[in-house]
């Protein structure tokens, strides 16, 4: 039987996001936009949905004088990104 795929984690940008913030404690802005080739602009809406469901938290603090916005992981997005990839696990495994 198939295990539903969570509609917020099956977008490209926003599953490369929970996947770059599984491995790492932390990653800044400009981190992430390098590693996903994402717009500042769409980065920013899509982060913006994730911490709005809950799955990541923003810090938004200054290295000396420049803006630093940080991203990680929740609890709660950390087990939906292991639930997601069950459910994909669920589809692969069908005989």
């Amino acid at each position: 039987m198939f295990q539903p795929l969570d509609p917020l984690l099956h977008s490209e940008l926003r599953l490369a996001i929970m996947s770059l913030l599984i491995s790492a404690d932390e990653a800044e802005f400009p981190y992430i936009k390098e590693q996903t080739g994402a717009t500042a602009g769409n980065l920013s809406v899509q982060i913006d949905k994730l911490t709005t469901a809950g799955y990541i938290e923003v810090e938004k603090t200054f290295k000396g004088r420049r803006p630093c916005t940080l991203c990680r992981l929740t609890p709660q997005g950390r087990q939906a990104f292991e639930q997601y990839v069950e459910a994909l696990r669920s589809y692969l495994e069908v005989k």
